[in-house]
């Protein structure tokens, strides 16, 4: 009987093991590019680095590939700034003018007294000077509604409050006396000529009453008697004290 050959196995040369595969853990070669075992890439793509924050911010947080995309986002760029700018612009007045308004509440007011005072009319012995003298029992009388008065100050100011007490008296019992204006125009003048114009109620009582005004560099003040109260015939409207007051 002829015996069985021999099989002697053949050495394999164990390949170089390198890096294991991330999916499986086998062990393999350097130079592959996919495991022996399940055919994961060993040689993944690198995640990119992150954006720096500025980069994240819309709309510069896309990434941008030869260019595509590079001048619309230019564009929206500028046009977001030139629309902050705009306004900025359209806001300035506002700020300003609350600004101005803190201003004038944390302040003291001061008076101030005009230098001139013009007025359309003035019955017999109530001139429109009795409006600045101090005294609430001495008024100017004025004939009829549509009458004005003008002040005028020797240097420009800011008007903070306008203080005028109405009738012939601040007394109740003299108060009546004769009619009263319960509507004043007002009209400003500015130091550049600009004017601004106001409508101010006033309550049909003795007394001052005060009125926030808020107006810069003024010049001349004009008030106008409108709405008459009380006008019959022998009377006539009469306006007790005006006073005027500054950012202190």
């Amino acid at each position: 009987m002829t015996p069985r050959p021999v099989v002697r196995p053949v050495a394999v040369p164990d390949e170089k093991a390198g890096t294991p595969c991330p999916a499986c853990g086998t062990p393999n070669p350097p130079d592959r590019r996919f495991c022996r075992r399940c055919a994961t890439s060993l040689k993944p793509t690198a995640e990119p680095a992150p954006l720096p924050w500025w980069r994240t911010v819309w709309p510069l947080r896309r990434r941008v590939r030869a260019g595509s995309g590079r001048a619309a986002r230019l564009l929206v760029i500028l046009a977001v700034a030139v629309a902050l700018c705009a306004g900025g612009l359209l806001l300035l007045p506002t700020g300003r003018a609350l600004y101005e308004d803190t201003r004038d509440k944390l302040g003291t007011p001061k008076p101030v007294t005009p230098v001139d005072i013009e007025a359309s009319a003035e019955v017999p012995r109530h001139p429109a000077t009795n409006t600045t003298d101090g005294l609430s029992n001495r008024y100017w009388g004025a004939p009829a509604p549509g009458a004005w008065v003008t002040y005028t100050f020797r240097e420009p100011f800011r008007l903070v409050d306008l203080t005028i007490t109405n009738g012939a008296s601040a007394s109740p019992e003299d108060y009546a006396r004769q009619a009263r204006a319960l509507r004043l125009d007002l009209e400003v003048t500015a130091r550049d000529g600009t004017k601004h114009h106001e409508e101010l109620a006033l309550s049909d009582k003795p007394g001052p009453q005060t009125i926030p005004t808020g107006i810069s560099d003024v010049t001349t003040v004009r008030l106008v008697l409108r709405s008459a109260a009380g006008l019959a015939a022998g009377r006539h409207l009469a306006l007790a004290e005006v006073e005027f007051f500054q950012r202190g």
